[in-house]
């Protein structure tokens, strides 16, 4: 591997339970954009960082330049014992069962994801007060996409530019979207399993066609029910829906609330732009996740670009990378170079 420049060194966390962060800095040396990008399970940021800003962009380069006033900060998991693996210690954003059943055990991952989502915020306000949150980007691949997004929603400062993800899933997915449709959590297991042919916030494929473009099948099995959860999301009170789904989430992983003494009065995701790429092949994260993941957070009010790549397994590709780069063109004031 290449050596690395002074500004590609690692720098001290605030948190001693996480490792040390990879920055590689703006390769213009002037600094207006920043991405936070997290590391799938098992991994770490010098593995997964180096790959990533190394992969060929068809039309860009690469992301450092395409993104030349970029920095791009690549945290590493803190050690925690993986329940899975017999317990054996492993970088992981948070522990969880098998993604085959999401919901089983899910209390595995409370501690993960409040420590995490601590962690990430912390990362994002710091870069916030040097760029500003209209030039701070979060995201991830895999567990990491999960951790993201589960930070996003959790959010309380000010808009961000955009998140993106790649190959992930949601957690608590299910039971958030229970609370969104108004049915007890706590509904028998036969209940779950005569619902789940009939999930209506999964999307279908969408068989390539152009970002955010819906398949034929999508427009043809949208419901009544969908159309109204997704008006309602846009009501912004602490009574909605929408809010008591992400309070529940907040008060399931028993997430502090830093800004509001009580709920707010909306959902600042609502307001932040996410492009979700997956892959049709993925072995590891079912792409039924993904589309379960974008449906439910479109009902949820937030601007979704959802992606999949017929062949592609759990990883990302120099196509799905070109498309993050066109969304972020296209969402953001932010300037790409060709």
């Amino acid at each position: 591997m290449a050596n690395q420049s002074p500004s590609d060194r690692s720098k001290k966390t605030a948190s001693s339970r996480y490792p040390e962060v990879l920055v590689k800095g703006p390769a213009s040396g002037v600094h207006q954009q920043s991405f936070i990008i997290l590391h799938g399970r098992g991994s770490d940021a010098l593995t997964f960082g180096a790959v990533l800003l190394e992969t060929p962009i068809p039309g860009y380069g690469n992301l450092a330049s395409a993104f030349p006033n970029a920095k791009f900060i690549f945290p590493t998991a803190s050690k925690r014992r993986a329940r899975i693996y017999k317990r054996s210690l492993i970088n992981q954003w948070f522990d969880n069962w098998s993604l085959a059943t999401p919901e089983q055990y899910e209390e595995l991952q409370n501690d993960g994801l409040r420590e995490t989502s601590k962690y990430i915020h912390g990362l994002v306000k710091a870069e916030v007060e040097k760029v500003g949150a209209s030039n701070v980007v979060l995201g991830g691949l895999s567990q990491g996409c999960a951790a993201s997004l589960v930070s996003l929603l959790l959010w309380e400062g000010e808009t961000l530019a955009a998140g993106v993800g790649m190959c992930g899933w949601l957690p608590y997915r299910k039971k958030m979207e229970a609370v969104l449709r108004n049915k007890d959590i706590g509904a028998s297991s036969e209940d779950e399993d005569e619902d789940e042919g009939d999930d209506i916030f999964q999307r279908a494929g969408d068989d390539q066609n152009e970002p955010g473009e819906a398949a034929q099948g999508d427009k043809e099995q949208e419901s009544n029910e969908l159309n109204d959860l997704t008006a309602a999301a846009t009501i912004k009170t602490d009574t909605s829906p929408v809010i008591k789904a992400v309070e529940f989430l907040r008060d399931e992983i028993e997430f502090p609330r830093t800004t509001h003494a009580a709920a707010p009065a909306d959902l600042k995701l609502q307001n932040i732009p996410l492009f979700l790429g997956h892959g049709v092949l993925d072995e590891k994260v079912s792409i039924d996740l993904g589309r379960s993941a974008a449906g439910f957070l479109e009902a949820m009010g937030v601007d979704v670009q959802w992606k999949e790549y017929a062949s592609l397994g759990h990883w990302y590709s120099e196509d799905m990378l070109r498309d993050m780069v066109l969304f972020l063109e296209a969402r953001t004031e932010w300037k790409v170079h060709r």
